[in-house]
C-alpha cells in the first residue's frame, strides 16, 4: 500500500494488533476535519441479536424519533440562516458610514462619547504620538509602552454635533480621497525649507525645494522636514554640516494619507498588507574612481544601498536615484550590541546590501576605503575571492519541486527582499528585513517565529496526523513526510505512535524531531561523517550511496524537510553541522579560508603550493584529486578534461579554485542539493537573510547548557600563561567578562575558538581535536604585539589572547573578535 495524504477511514482492527509483519496503515499523514472526527464518533455499533417483535417496535420508536429529530433540525436550521442574515445586516449597516483607507474604526458609543479602534502606524514606537480623525476631528493618540505598530488600540472621543451630523471619520481629508495637498488641515512646510523659484517643470515632475541642515545634526544622520503635507526623513549628506542647505525633490502625494496627516476611519483590513509605493528621491556624486556601469555603495538610512553608475555618468558628477521611504525611515528602537560592533567596524569584508535597481539583497566586498572592491569579480585570489551556494528552480511544483545548486560569484547570489502569501498578498517586506537584521537574537528569533505564525496554515484549514512505529521511526517517518505537499508541510502536525497511548499536546512531536534527527545524524547510518577536523560536528558523507544506494538521496529531501519543520515549528534539531554547510544554507560566501574547517592538512599544501614558484611543474600535477572510498582509490577530474591539464604557476589560482569548488560542493553537489530543496519547501530564502551563520546554529540546535565551573576547571593554559594558569591577571579578567555573557554570547564564544557551540555530553573534560584525541579548551598567551585581537584554532579548541593592559580593552577586543567571526571580515 502507497503511503500518502489521504482522508482518515474508520475500519475494524484498525490499531496495531495482530502480526507486526501485515500492518494496515503506518509511517502515514493523514488529514483530518472538525465535521469527519465528529461523523467518526457519533457512529453506532450493532450490540447483538433481537427479536422480530424487538425489531419491529424498535423500527417504530426509531421511525418516530428521526421524524421529529428531522422536524428539529430543520427549525434549528430556519434559525440559523435568519441569525446570520440579521448579523449580515447589522454588519453592512454599521460598515455603511466607514470610509476606506487606514485609520479608526468605531467601536461602540455612550454617554456622549465615541469608541474608535485605532492601528498603531508602522514608524511609531511606544511612548510616541500620532495623529488619525475620529468623531469629526484631529485626535493625537500616544502610542501605550506595552504596544507595537499594526496592534490595535480602544480610543473615546467626545460625540460634538459635527459628528453626529456628519458621522464620525468627516472632514476635508476624507472629502479629497486622503491624498491631496490641499485642504486646511494640511501642516506648513518646516522652517527650514525653501521652494526654488522659477523652476522649469515638465508634465508630472515635482518641485525642488531646498533645506537647511538643522544644529547638531552629521553627516549620514537624519532628520525630519514637512513639505507639501508629507512628514520626510532627509539624510544628511558625509560633506555636509549644520547651516548648509541640501537640495531635495520630495515624492509626490499618493493616495495614502502623508506620514504626518490625519488618518482616515476604514474597515480593519490585513494589518500586514503594506504599501510600498512612496520613495524619496536621494542625490549623490558619484565617487572618485567609479566608472559607467560600476557599482558603489553608500549609507542611506543606516542602510548599505548598492548603486550603479549610470553609462552617461563619470566619477564626480551627481546623480540621483529613489528609495522607499519605508527603508530609509527605519525605526530608532533598540539594536544588538553585537550589531552596532559591526557597524562601527569598518574594515574591508563582504556585506550584505540592498540594490537599488530592484530592491534585492546582493552580496558586496568593500575595500579599505569603504568602497566597491571590484577586483574580486576578476581572476580567483585565494585572500579576496569568494563563492554563495545559488539554488535554481526548475519547477514550482507542489510536492516535489526539482533544483539545481551551483556556487557563483557573490554579486550573483541574489535573494529577493519580500516575501508573499500564497494568495500574492506580500508578509514581508524588505524594510522589515532591514529593520530586523540589527536586532539583538532573540529579538530576531521572536520576529522570525511570528513570521513563521502568519505562514502557518490555519488549523481549521486542515492539519495533519503522522502515524509511525516507534521500531520502524525512520523509514516510517520518511515515507510519511515525502508524501506531504508543501502546503501540508505548513500544516500543524499531531503525532501518534502506534500501540501507544497518549494525546500529542506538544510532548510527542518534540519526541519525535529528536528522535529523528538523532538517528539521522547517526555516522552507522551512512549519510553524514564526522568532520575530520572537529568531532563534534558532521558533514555530508560524499559515499552515502553506498549506505542507502536506492533512496539516500530521498533521504536527503528528507532531511532539509525535517530541518525546515523544527524551525517552523520552533523545535530543536540533534546534529551539529560544519560550518560551510550553515554558509551554504544561507547564501553566504565561502572563501579558501573555509577549507582550513574541513581539513586543516589539505589546506596547507594548497597553501603551501604559492611558495614554490615555478618548481611546482616538477610535481607533475594536473587538475584532478584521488577520492577513496572502502579502500578503492578513483581519480576524479576537477574541471573537465582536467586529467590532461598541467599545474603550473601560470594556472596555480584556477587550480586552488578548482580545489576550493570540489572540497565546498562538488564532492556531495546532490545530497546537498536535495537537502537544500526539503528545506525551502518549508522556509522562504528572504526570512533567512536576518541571520549570521553563527545564529542559526543556535536557532537549529539551540542555546547550550553551559556550566561555567566546568568550563574553567577543564581549561588549559599555554604560552604566557603557563606558569600562572587561572592567577594570570587577564586569565582572571578573561573569566570575569566571560561570566557575565548572556547564553548567546557565551555560545559565540565557544562558536569562535571550538568551531561549534555543541558542548560533549561528558562536558568539556571530553572535547576533542581534529586528531579525535581530547583537546581542552586552551587560553594561549601571546604579546600584545603579536596580534590586537584575540584569534582562534578550532583544530585545538585554543584561543591565543593577548596580554592586554586593562579588563575594559580585552572586553572591547573580545567582543570584536567574536562578533567579526560571524561577518566575514578580517580583523588581523
Amino acid at each position: 500500500m502507497p503511503f500518502g495524504f489521504s482522508k482518515k477511514k474508520s475500519s475494524s482492527g484498525s490499531g496495531n494488533d495482530g502480526d507486526d509483519s501485515k500492518p494496515q496503515r503506518t509511517g502515514s499523514a493523514s488529514s483530518t476535519s472538525p465535521s469527519e472526527r465528529k461523523s467518526q464518533n457519533g457512529r453506532s455499533k450493532p450490540r447483538g441479536s433481537v427479536s422480530k417483535d424487538d425489531k419491529k417496535a424498535k423500527g417504530d420508536k426509531k421511525a418516530k424519533g428521526d421524524r421529529k429529530a428531522k422536524g428539529d433540525r430543520k427549525d434549528k436550521d430556519r434559525k440559523d440562516r435568519d441569525k446570520k442574515a440579521k448579523d449580515k445586516a447589522r454588519r453592512q449597516k454599521s460598515e455603511a458610514g466607514r470610509p476606506n483607507g487606514p485609520g479608526a474604526v468605531p467601536a461602540g458609543s455612550g454617554g456622549g462619547m465615541a469608541t474608535f479602534r485605532v492601528p498603531v502606524p508602522s514608524n511609531v514606537r511606544p511612548g510616541e504620538e500620532f495623529q488619525v480623525f475620529a468623531g469629526g476631528r484631529i485626535v493625537r493618540v500616544r502610542c501605550p509602552h506595552d504596544s507595537r505598530p499594526g496592534q490595535s488600540l480602544q480610543i473615546s472621543v467626545p460625540l460634538d454635533e459635527e459628528s453626529n451630523s456628519n458621522g464620525a471619520g468627516g472632514g476635508t481629508a476624507g472629502a479629497n480621497g486622503g491624498g491631496g495637498p490641499s485642504g486646511p488641515d494640511l501642516p506648513p512646510d518646516s522652517d527650514n525649507v525653501t521652494k526654488i523659484p522659477n523652476q522649469d517643470l515638465r508634465e508630472g515632475e515635482q518641485p525642488a525645494y531646498m533645506v537647511k541642515i538643522p544644529e547638531g545634526i552629521r553627516g549620514g544622520q537624519q532628520f525630519p522636514v514637512t513639505i507639501q503635507g508629507q512628514q520626510l526623513t532627509v539624510t544628511c549628506p558625509n560633506a555636509a554640516r549644520p547651516g548648509m542647505s541640501v537640495r531635495i525633490v520630495p515624492p509626490p502625494p499618493s493616495d495614502s494619507p502623508p506620514l504626518d496627516r490625519p488618518r482616515q476611519p476604514q474597515r480593519m483590513a490585513n494589518p500586514n498588507k503594506r504599501s510600498n509605493d512612496k520613495t524619496q528621491m536621494f542625490e549623490v556624486i558619484v565617487p572618485k574612481g567609479v566608472l559607467p556601469g560600476q557599482p558603489f555603495a553608500l549609507l542611506a538610512g543606516g542602510v548599505r544601498v548598492l548603486v550603479t553608475c549610470p553609462k552617461n555618468a563619470a566619477a564626480g558628477q551627481k546623480i540621483r536615484f529613489n528609495l522607499p521611504i519605508g527603508l530609509v525611515n527605519k525605526p530608532d528602537g533598540p539594536k544588538s550590541k553585537l550589531a552596532e560592533i559591526k557597524l562601527s567596524y569598518d574594515k574591508d569584508g563582504w556585506t550584505r546590501t540592498i540594490r537599488a535597481t530592484d530592491m534585492k539583497f546582493q552580496w558586496t566586498r568593500f575595500d579599505e576605503n569603504g568602497g566597491v572592491d571590484t577586483a574580486t569579480s576578476q581572476r580567483f585570489d585565494d585572500t579576496k575571492s569568494a563563492y554563495v551556494l545559488k539554488l535554481d528552480f526548475h519547477d514550482d511544483h507542489d510536492k516535489m519541486r526539482q533544483g539545481s545548486v551551483s556556487l557563483v560569484t557573490p554579486e550573483k547570489g541574489v535573494v529577493d527582499s519580500n516575501i508573499k502569501s500564497v494568495t500574492g498578498q506580500e508578509l514581508v517586506s524588505y524594510q522589515d528585513i532591514a529593520n530586523a537584521q540589527n536586532k539583538s537574537y532573540e529579538d530576531k528569533i521572536q520576529w522570525f517565529q511570528e513570521t513563521c505564525s502568519q505562514l502557518c496554515v490555519e488549523w481549521n484549514e486542515g492539519h495533519m496526523r503522522m502515524n509511525v512505529r516507534r521500531e520502524y521511526l525512520l523509514s516510517d517517518s520518511m515515507e510519511a513526510v515525502m508524501s506531504l505537499s508543501r502546503k501540508d508541510l505548513r500544516k500543524v502536525w499531531r503525532f501518534e505512535f502506534i500501540g501507544e497511548a497518549g494525546i500529542d499536546a506538544g510532548g510527542l512531536a518534540r519526541e519525535w524531531f529528536e528522535l529523528v534527527t538523532d538517528e539521522v545524524f547517526d555516522p552507522d547510518m551512512g549519510l553524514w561523517q564526522t568532520s575530520a577536523t572537529n568531532q563534534m560536528c558532521m558533514q555530508i558523507n560524499p559515499a552515502s550511496e553506498i549506505s542507502c544506494p536506492e533512496d539516500h538521496l530521498i533521504y536527503f529531501r528528507f532531511i532539509g524537510r525535517i530541518m525546515g519543520k523544527a524551525m517552523f515549528d520552533r523545535q530543536l534539531v540533534k546534529g551539529h553541522m560544519v560550518k560551510h554547510l550553515y554558509k551554504h544554507i544561507l547564501g553566504w560566501p565561502v572563501m579558501f579560508s573555509d577549507l582550513k574547517d574541513i581539513d586543516e592538512e589539505y589546506y596547507n599544501s594548497l597553501k603551501g603550493l604559492k611558495d614554490m614558484g615555478a618548481d611546482i611543474e616538477y610535481l607533475y600535477a594536473d587538475f584532478t584529486t584521488i577520492e577513496e572510498t572502502l579502500g578503492v582509490k578513483r581519480t576524479v577530474e576537477l574541471v573537465p578534461g582536467g586529467a590532461d591539464i598541467d599545474v603550473t604557476e601560470e594556472n596555480l589560482p584556477e587550480y586552488i579554485e578548482a580545489n576550493l569548488k570540489y572540497r565546498l560542493l562538488g564532492r556531495y553537489e546532490k545530497q546537498l542539493n536535495e537537502l537544500l530543496l526539503g528545506f525551502f519547501d518549508v522556509i522562504p530564502e528572504p526570512l533567512l537573510t536576518i541571520f549570521d551563520f553563527q545564529e542559526l546554529e543556535l536557532l537549529m540546535c539551540g542555546l547550550p547548557e553551559i556550566d561555567m565551573d566546568n568550563w574553567k576547571e577543564n581549561t588549559e593554559y599555554s604560552g604566557d600563561y603557563d606558569r600562572e594558569g587561572p592567577n594570570h591577571e587577564v586569565c582572571g579578567w578573561f573569566w570575569e567578562i566571560v561570566s557575565e555573557y548572556d547564553q548567546e554570547l557565551k555560545a559565540r564564544l565557544l562558536q569562535f575558538v571550538t568551531g561549534t557551540s555543541g558542548v560533549p555530553a561528558k562536558g568539556f573534560s571530553s572535547l576533542q581535536g581534529n586528531d579525535g584525541n581530547v583537546r581542552r579548551f586552551t587560553i594561549h598567551g601571546v604579546a600584545l604585539e603579536t596580534c590586537v585581537y584575540p584569534r582562534s584554532h578550532t583544530c585545538f579548541n585554543r584561543i591565543d589572547l593577548p596580554i592586554y593592559d586593562s579588563k575594559d580593552e580585552l572586553e572591547e577586543k573580545l567582543k570584536i573578535a567574536i562578533t567579526m567571526a560571524a561577518t566575514g571580515f578580517d580583523i588581523e
